[in-house]
């Protein structure tokens, strides 16, 4: 593949451009993000989304930097933006080259000048630093950059009647306040001159097939200028929340080496060497974050609308956090969701960025017992172990005794619970889709699996692990009872009871009954979990990842598109989850006995993901995939654990790299 690196047939025409995405992270939750040709498309799309610490959520404050170059009465304009029904400026006609890596790099070849554009972020910083390398081959040009700016929410859009800003300028500075309550400056070498004027009516394409807001207002306060020598001159721009008036070229430029060493010592520390396994070693970087109230670290679920999910976080950690070697982050991400745990429930959001949690999940504290034991398998770190214990003591204790939203264990040692607590989650207005009330296949295989980690673990720790034992007997004892089908030779998805007392169960073929095999700790005997792959091969396997939903069950949806009404009823009725490959995988080589041909077919399989990574969201991978063929992809740009589980599947399983 082509590495991150486009030409001009990428480029060359505005609908060809905006279906690639980037984004770059800054390990706050912030980010910059648009088009490879620079095109808004997103609401979300911005070169400095922040987060404050005085904000409830991630503000969109930098918009864009809209460049021109004038000579003469020639005029040389490289931004893009679309309106009503016209495009304008076209300046991806001059862009000849888009390049991601290490970061974003744009290069440009209007008349005769050559212009070399490279956006990047401070890490731990809502900080945005635009790099301009121009070379000239006249005399008398002049280089302006306009900043287009807003001050709101970033998933809303905002207009010139609700939005005012106050600016303090200085020579190569500005000071904005917004009427939101909100500050921030932007800094130059170039001599910064107030002009204030407002763009009406921007459209981002995204958003109007997604049925969403998809027009506002942009304020530019002034422009930046300086003259063009002939030969090469740098400028920069930079855009922050803090004090960057003392920024020079020479500070940017170390601070652009700083960022890009930080990235490459984690290659170093990973000590990887396949090429495809440190590409998706670079994709896991920005999903690692600060937590703004706690101090700790989490996991960003996806770019470009979600905050940190509990079960998202622990089904990642692995690949984001103990692959690479991160064990301090990784045992501050186990603490961050601890400190939390009410009543057993890990919760399954912080929905503002660091807002009050919410807890409405049944398997997140359940894949917090397997991330921890995954956690003490690469660290042997017995002192944590030992001061998070009763966390697990008291996730068992509840979810024995009963919880919150109907979580509770029966009479037959199996885990029921109330509505849309899987991740299975979606919801229109009142109407869960996918409702899933009852005993869940995956839930109880993670009740086992969490029950003999806990033995397991505190025995180490010397603590009386009989009550754990007991109960994971009882769960093996009714789990092939109540889930298995004879008529599909799998397991069923779903037991539960209807409004007369009878018991129902779900035949629908999804993808949830995979973990029964793939868990450290399973139940059925080697022939059932042969056949449950064999099953869920021949019906929800795609070169994505696994379908949703069977595409023979009426309720299958085979397309991810529309407004949310058709979007949230299509996401777990056959839409493929890329992060599901990662328990395929791992289930699919432990029933082949890891032969050679098995480990090829899997290395083949996740191998597939290097052209996706050039695709949709560059050098990253996307939320989900369309499950009818072509299998194009949707959702977010970049999610957490459709890279997770890749990266971790291909080296734990694939190339055997484990503790």
């Amino acid at each position: 593949m082509n590495g991150g690196r486009f030409g001009t047939d990428f480029l060359s025409t505005y609908e060809e451009g905006i279906k690639r995405e980037w984004v770059i992270g800054n390990g706050l939750g912030g980010y910059a993000s648009s088009t490879i040709i620079g095109a808004g498309t997103r609401t979300y799309h911005g070169l400095l989304v922040a987060t404050p610490e005085n904000s409830p959520g991630r503000l969109l404050l930098l918009s864009s930097l809209d460049e021109e170059i004038s000579i003469n009465e020639e005029i040389y304009k490289l931004a893009v933006h679309k309106y009503p029904d016209t495009i304008s400026p076209t300046g991806f006609e001059y862009l000849s080259e888009f390049i991601r890596n290490p970061f974003p790099l744009w290069v440009y070849h209007p008349g005769d000048f050559t212009i070399k554009k490279k956006v990047f972020m401070a890490h731990n910083s809502n900080t945005t630093y635009v790099l301009y390398d121009i070379t000239s081959r006249r005399e008398g040009a002049l280089l302006k950059i306009f900043p287009l700016v807003s001050s709101r929410d970033f998933n809303l859009t905002a207009r010139s009647g609700y939005l005012s800003f106050f600016q303090r300028s200085g020579s190569t500075e500005v000071r904005l306040a917004s009427s939101t309550g909100f500050t921030f400056s932007i800094s130059s070498n170039l001599q910064y001159h107030p002009a204030p004027v407002w763009y009406y009516n921007l459209e981002y394409d995204t958003e109007k097939q997604r049925g969403l807001n998809f027009q506002e207002d942009n304020f530019n306060p002034g422009y930046f200028e300086g003259k063009l020598e002939p030969g090469t001159s740098r400028f920069f721009v930079a855009a922050s929340t803090g004090d960057i008036s003392s920024l020079t070229l020479e500070k940017v430029d170390k601070l652009y080496i700083r960022e890009a060493n930080r990235q490459n010592l984690l290659a170093l520390d990973s000590k990887l060497v396949e090429p495809f396994a440190l590409k998706l070693l670079k994709a896991t970087d920005s999903f690692v974050v600060k937590n703004r109230v706690t101090g700790e670290n989490t996991v960003i679920a996806g770019y470009h609308w979600y905050s940190d999910w509990g079960r998202d976080a622990m089904i990642s950690l692995p690949g984001l956090l103990l692959i690479p070697y991160r064990f301090q982050e990784a045992r501050s991400t186990l603490r961050n969701f601890a400190r939390y745990c009410r009543r057993g429930l890990v919760p399954n959001t912080f929905p503002a960025f660091g807002g009050d949690p919410v807890y409405n999940t049944v398997d997140a504290s359940l894949w917090f017992v397997h991330a921890l034991d995954r956690y003490f398998a690469y660290t042997k770190d017995f002192l944590f172990l030992s001061d998070i214990w009763d966390n697990v003591d008291e996730i068992i204790n509840n979810y024995c005794n009963s919880t919150d939203f109907g979580i509770g264990m029966d009479s037959d040692y199996l885990i029921r619970q109330g509505p849309q607590l899987t991740w299975m989650d979606a919801k229109i207005g009142e109407w869960a889709v996918t409702p899933r009330v009852g005993k869940a296949c995956e839930v109880n295989a993670l009740w086992y699996n969490a029950l003999k980690t806990a033995s397991y673990l505190g025995t180490l720790l010397g603590e009386d692990v009989s009550l754990y034992e007991t109960l994971a007997d009882g769960v093996a004892l009714s789990f092939e009872n109540a889930f298995w089908n004879p008529e599909t030779n799998c397991l069923f998805d779903l037991v539960y009871q209807d409004e007369a007392g009878n018991q129902i169960k779900d035949p629908a073929i999804r993808p949830n009954q995979i973990f029964a095999v793939s868990l450290p700790y399973t139940m059925l005997s080697p022939e059932k979990e042969k056949a449950i792959v064999d099953r869920v091969e021949t019906d929800l396997l795609t070169p994505f990842g696994l379908k949703s939903l069977s595409s023979d069950h009426p309720l299958y949806k085979g397309q991810y598109l529309g407004d949310a009404l058709n979007r949230d009823t299509a996401y777990h009725n056959g839409t493929v989850w890329p992060w599901l490959l990662g328990a395929y995988v791992k289930a699919y080589l432990k029933v082949h006995d890891y032969s050679n041909s098995s480990l090829e077919y899997m290395r083949d399989l996740l191998e597939g993901f290097d052209e996706h990574l050039e695709t949709a969201g560059i050098g990253t991978i996307s939320e989900v995939f369309d499950g009818d063929y072509p299998h194009s992809p949707g959702g977010t740009i970049a999610q957490a654990w459709s890279v997770a589980e890749i990266f971790r599947a291909y080296v734990e399983d694939v190339l055997g790299i484990k503790p």
